[in-house]
């Protein structure tokens, strides 16, 4: 098993231990990640890990969320590993590409984790993302770059995403998570 394969092993067992009322989740993500030597391959169509993040501003008060082209639909920065086994990386790059936002900075170990089902397309069958998701923090200089992924970026307010339920669930979840960050000692 390669180094980087471990390191996720022990950053799924440090989110297990933290956020203990998802141990299923991180189940079938270990479980994945073991029975699947293609894991972080796009080929795998079965399903693949995907990197995201939830992309704070520097107070922490509000988040960059994009309008996705493809789903029509307001979601966190992120996307294919491609290969690469080091999801922060994929991550960054990811947030780099998509918002433009160029001072970003890691914060913690992997903040949440979404597993999700792909709709079949013409060029690909119905699979899984196993989505593994960072805290990345903005600087100052928070001004972003629509790219021909989304039809639109926006910072929203953190405590907004967490009550509108026009939103995807898992970005609520994410929000009631940053929210509850100083209580959970997170």
């Amino acid at each position: 098993m390669q180094q980087p394969t471990m390191f996720m092993i022990g950053a799924l067992q440090r989110y297990r231990d933290q956020w203990q009322g998802e141990a299923t989740t991180v189940t079938q993500f270990e479980t994945f990640l073991h029975t699947h030597a293609n894991a972080f391959e796009r080929g795998n169509t079965m399903g693949h890990f995907t990197g995201s993040c939830w992309l704070i501003s520097a107070d922490g008060a509000r988040v960059l969320l994009m309008h996705h082209r493809k789903l029509d639909k307001w979601l966190q920065p992120g996307g294919h590993a491609d290969g690469d086994t080091d999801l922060v990386r994929v991550a960054l790059r990811e947030a780099r590409e998509e918002t433009g936002v160029a001072d970003l900075r890691v914060e913690g170990d992997i903040f949440d984790l979404d597993r999700h089902r792909i709709a079949a397309r013409t060029s690909e069958p119905e699979h899984w993302h196993y989505d593994v998701r960072y805290v990345l923090r903005a600087g100052a200089d928070d001004r972003f770059v629509i790219n021909e992924e989304s039809h639109a970026l926006a910072w929203r307010p953190v405590v907004d995403v967490a009550t509108d339920t026009s939103f995807d669930a898992s970005l609520r979840r994410m929000a009631h998570k940053w929210l509850a960050r100083d209580r959970l000692g997170v």
